[in-house]
């Protein structure tokens, strides 16, 4: 069993991400689906949707929900969602460099993976020192 990565984004955001990770990655060690919630979606639509990927993610090891933006609808969807039983946990402020370092530890478990990302995608802002 494995945690899965759920991507929680606004349109078009997600798929570009699993699309640019694949590039890197060809074989990607952890089983991926992006959730994309577009300007005019009905919340709780996208909640219902939401959760029926996230229960098809989850093997038994829980479900990893990176969101694009914190407090915006996405990320709401998700945090709602531990109340439906799933085993989830949610981080925000998702970039490549935080989606690739999970990859990179994909045998780790879920609470250990949501810090592992929020490390990544701190770490994969640079500011150039000129």
């Amino acid at each position: 069993m494995s945690v899965g990565v759920l991507l929680l984004t606004h349109e078009a955001v997600g798929s570009a991400l699993v699309t640019a990770v694949q590039h890197v990655l060809p074989s990607l060690p952890l089983h991926i689906d992006a959730v994309e919630v577009p300007p005019c979606a009905d919340p709780d639509v996208m909640r219902d949707l939401t959760a029926t990927h996230a229960r098809a993610l989850d093997e038994g090891d829980g479900v990893l929900a990176l969101s694009d933006l914190y407090g915006a609808t996405p990320c709401n969807i998700g945090l709602s969602l531990s109340s439906l039983g799933v085993r989830l946990r949610c981080v925000s402020g998702l970039n490549l460099p935080m989606l690739l370092r999970v990859l990179n530890y994909a045998e780790r478990p879920l609470d250990e993976l949501a810090e592992i990302a929020a490390s990544g995608g701190r770490g994969g802002i640079f500011i150039d020192h000129a």
